[in-house]
């Protein structure tokens, strides 16, 4: 199935959740915020959403500094 990543195609597994793809990225759920199908989703829902074929993240960072 494919999914759109920061508008780049990913490649991902059949009943994959957003926490998953985070972690399959090496991207640690609570420091960032994402965008699913242009609606931002909680982070503690992020285990219990199925991504479907199609589907558009954006993931964003926040970056510290001065």
């Amino acid at each position: 199935m494919i999914v759109i990543v920061n508008g780049k195609e990913t490649e991902i597994n059949d009943e994959m959740t957003v926490l998953a793809l985070l972690d399959l990225k090496q991207i640690a759920s609570e420091t960032v915020v994402v965008e699913l199908n242009k609606e931002i989703i909680p982070s503690d829902t992020f285990d219990n959403i199925m991504l479907n074929d199609g589907d558009h993240l954006e993931v964003l960072r926040f970056v510290g500094g001065g």
